[in-house]
């Protein structure tokens, strides 16, 4: 086959290096890709327009286009690709709609019984009445930009002085443009995190292993919400007994729900899951592979990755393409300095050839090529990932660490405590 994945981060690396490795393939091609997809596809630049993308799998026989941004995937690009007769891994628009818009989430998990957390909704020309119902909600509380926003549409509110400013920052300064026209403002749930990935052909699904993503900037869960400061898997956290609840509660009724709907979900489902003292509920879908979850969890598969994303998006999954090997992995994402916020970038990345190995995978995000030297080229600039044959999570993070303390750039920044919260369970 030849196959075309679209974007150019962590994830798409690891979404390449996984497919690369199948025996079903002949071409595969990253558009536009970054350094790190390039050792292992083609990089192209096939194009930001749909009509752009679909003459470049026309003109190379493309059997296949694995989409990994939420973006294009709300935008339409699968449906136009799919109308045009291109096989595609990922959700039409409509389906895309249980990330684009969290609002329609909620509505569709409070319809289908799914547990989440309880809300409410607001417009921007309701800032009165979200302002009252603030002053009279127990804190903390969780503000959310009801449309895309890059993985930073969070915030948490330890009191009411915090929340007004964070309303004010979504309603009156537009810090999320048109995402933040509508807010949900949810109850604060109390638990572990833990986030499983579903690939579907909209009826059928098979679970990934499961993962666990650290989302704010600083140790101990501190600060800003980021796209994800680093993955473990497997989460010991979700147990096989709480795996079995999370498809019985979760994935079957929101696929079925998704089907009543006519917005039946094929390509990944990502469910973000709180496992609270009730059991686990749904703190956000989306549309696609999560990052850095995908970097962790991609190099635990065994069988044939692509011919598990080909038979979900044909329609019939094969659910024995691919089975959990026992391995553990932890991905740390070295950041830049000033990360979520304004960041420097063109750093020359050094140290990068001392830490290949087969234990340790460099992913490249936010990097560049430039005159033979990889410079910083993001915010999120490399997910340094061990793989382990066993699972001993502390061996993991050591190793992933080490690698970590070889590699140099101006401002590099990470967290140094990625899968401790396991550790801690499991001792």
């Amino acid at each position: 086959m030849n196959v075309l994945i679209i974007g150019s981060g962590g994830r798409e690396h690891a979404l390449a290096k996984t497919i690369s490795r199948s025996k079903s393939l002949n071409k595969l091609y990253t558009s536009p890709g970054n350094p790190g997809t390039a050792e292992i596809s083609i990089n192209v630049n096939a194009g930001k327009n749909h009509d752009q993308i679909l003459k470049f799998c026309t003109e190379n026989k493309i059997d296949l286009v694995v989409i990994g941004p939420e973006q294009p995937l709300v935008d339409g690009l699968a449906d136009f690709l799919r109308t045009n007769g291109i096989l595609v891994f990922g959700p039409d628009k409509k389906a895309a709609e249980i990330e684009g818009h969290k609002s329609f989430a909620k509505h569709l998990m409070v319809k289908y019984g799914i547990p989440t957390a309880e809300y409410k909704e607001f417009e921007s020309t309701q800032i009165k009445s979200a302002l009252t119902f603030l002053k009279n909600s127990p804190y903390p509380v969780v503000i959310k930009a009801d449309g895309l926003a890059a993985g930073k549409g969070v915030v948490i509110c330890n009191d009411y002085s915090e929340s007004e400013k964070t309303l004010n920052e979504i309603f009156v300064d537009n810090i999320f443009g048109e995402s933040g026209n509508k807010v949900i403002i949810e109850e604060f749930l109390e638990g572990e995190e833990a986030s499983i990935l579903a690939i579907t052909d909209g009826d059928e699904f098979v679970l990934l292993p499961s993962s666990q993503d650290h989302k704010k900037i600083g140790e101990n869960d501190t600060g800003k919400n980021t796209g994800g400061m680093g993955a473990y898997s497997p989460a010991p956290v979700m147990t096989d007994k709480l795996l079995k609840q999370v498809e019985e509660s979760i994935i079957k009724p929101v696929l079925a729900g998704m089907k009543s709907e006519d917005k039946k979900f094929s390509g990944c489902l990502y469910a973000g899951l709180m496992i609270t003292n009730d059991g686990p509920k749904v703190v956000e879908f989306n549309c696609r592979f999560g990052d850095p979850e995908t970097q962790a969890v991609l190099p635990l598969l065994e069988g044939d990755f692509l011919k598990l994303l080909y038979s979900s998006a044909f329609g019939q999954i094969d659910k024995n393409a691919v089975k959990y090997s026992g391995r553990t992995a932890v991905c740390v994402v070295a950041v830049s300095k000033g990360y979520p916020d304004k960041y420097q970038k063109g750093f020359e990345i050094m140290g990068l050839q001392e830490v290949y190995s087969e234990q340790i995978i460099v992913f490249h995000a936010g990097t560049e090529k430039r005159d033979g030297k990889i410079i910083t080229a993001g915010g999120r600039v490399l997910g340094v990932t061990s793989v382990i044959e066993e699972n001993d999570l502390q061996k993991a993070r050591l190793l992933a660490y080490e690698a970590l303390d070889k590699i140099k750039y101006e401002g590099i920044s990470y967290r140094r405590d990625i899968g401790l919260k396991a550790l801690k369970r499991i001792s």
